[in-house]
């Protein structure tokens, strides 16, 4: 024969699948086994006879039933429910009333009046100290949002998860001070820890806004800032790229004038060999030409590497090039970057002046690379030629001698 509690607890289940809104991801059946599992706990740890067990434990398996017909006065409507169970039962109506005043007292600003409702409640309220905490607790969130009991953010749900660790519950048994309470103490400073961090970081992005805000108050020229950098850096990729070009033409230039010198030259003393002496010295001199041309497109210009004050008072010197202070001390440059660094219309000149300097640069290697890029070409195609004709020429002296000594 079954138990009262094992009906109770089947009727509850039934109860919960069938009637019970999806919307309610905390006050379901999982959350009610939960708390008749804290109350086994307590009792176990208690002096309590068998009757007063059954009592708590018929109490913690319907003292939230009542969310099935709705969230406002759930309490009373779970007693009401529990009673119509227990009566059907043939359950005994004094231990009814006790289960009803349990049910009752689950309510948060309700004071527990027995041992057995200081039981209840306690087990209600058992998930302050568990492990499982922050997962459950976000689940009330989420259900009272979904029930448009409240509309709060991450942060104003953990201000509520304090003021209730701090100002609102406590638990009432020796086994849940003694055993829950430390844990409960573990979770609500995770809490306060997790505010002080989102503290600092909302703080860290409130100065970084503020600061950002500042900037763009300060520097309303920011594309103009953003102009010169693209542009300089372009300048800089275009000197990379003519200088890559120039060494390149230097490098290979170079082989041909090795090979020229190692293998090609040094046969040209041999009487059979003197055709071709107009073709290589036509191939080595445009060599020689196109070397010399990238030498001279990546050839370092200079300056003085000094500047006077009065250059850097009336503002006629480029601080930022450094063939303009190479040669000067540290202390002397440090003080005329000091004298102009706040003048923001002078930097902008400097920057500009750098940009036309660098542009007068790359044009002077872009002209010299055209020049050497001809000048290599032309040779080639000149040397080619002047090797077919050397060869037609030999071919064809062998022809007209070939019938004379025939005859």
């Amino acid at each position: 024969m079954e138990s009262i509690l094992e009906k109770t607890e089947k009727y509850i289940f039934k109860l919960f699948k069938e009637e019970l809104p999806k919307t309610y991801l905390y006050h379901n059946f999982l959350h009610t086994q939960r708390v008749v599992e804290s109350a086994k706990e307590i009792l176990d740890n208690a002096q309590v006879n068998k009757e007063e067990s059954e009592i708590v434990l018929l109490s913690a398996w319907f003292h939230d039933i009542g969310y099935v017909k709705g969230t406002n006065e759930h309490e009373q409507r779970s007693a009401a429910i529990a009673e119509k169970f227990l009566l059907e039962n043939d359950y005994e109506n004094k231990k009814i009333s006790l289960i009803k005043n349990c049910i009752v007292a689950t309510k948060l600003d309700q004071e527990p009046n027995s041992f057995l409702e200081e039981i209840i409640k306690d087990a209600d309220t058992s998930h302050l100290a568990k492990t499982y905490f922050r997962e459950v607790s976000e689940l009330l969130r989420q259900e009272l949002i979904l029930q448009k009991n409240i509309n709060s953010s991450a942060k104003e749900w953990r201000e509520e998860n304090i003021k209730l660790f701090t100002q609102e519950h406590r638990y009432y048994t020796r086994y849940a001070i003694e055993n829950w309470e430390p844990e409960k103490n573990k979770n609500l400073l995770s809490i306060l820890k997790k505010r002080k961090k989102n503290k600092k970081k909302r703080q860290k992005e409130d100065f970084k806004a503020k600061l950002k805000a500042k900037y763009k108050h300060e520097s309303p020229e920011r594309g103009i800032q953003t102009l010169f950098r693209v542009t300089l850096r372009n300048h800089i990729k275009l000197s990379d790229i003519a200088d890559t070009k120039a060494n390149i033409l230097l490098s290979v230039n170079a082989i041909i004038i090795s090979l020229a010198l190692a293998n090609l030259i040094p046969k040209l003393d041999a009487p059979s060999n003197r055709h071709l002496m107009i073709p290589s010295l036509i191939l080595v001199l445009f060599s020689v030409v196109a070397i010399i041309l990238s030498i001279m497109s990546t050839q370092p210009k200079v300056t003085g590497g000094e500047f006077t004050r009065e250059q850097v008072t009336n503002r006629k010197v480029n601080l930022l090039f450094f063939g303009n202070f190479f040669k000067m001390s540290y202390d002397r440059y440090q003080e005329a970057i000091d004298e102009v660094i706040n003048d923001k219309s002078y930097v902008y000149k400097m920057l500009t002046k750098d940009l036309y300097l660098l542009g007068l640069v790359l044009k002077k290697k872009y002209a010299l690379l055209k020049v050497t890029y001809i000048v290599f070409t032309i040779g080639i195609i000149l040397s080619v030629v002047a090797f077919i004709l050397a060869f037609a020429e030999i071919d064809l002296a062998e022809k007209v001698v070939e019938p004379i000594i025939s005859k």
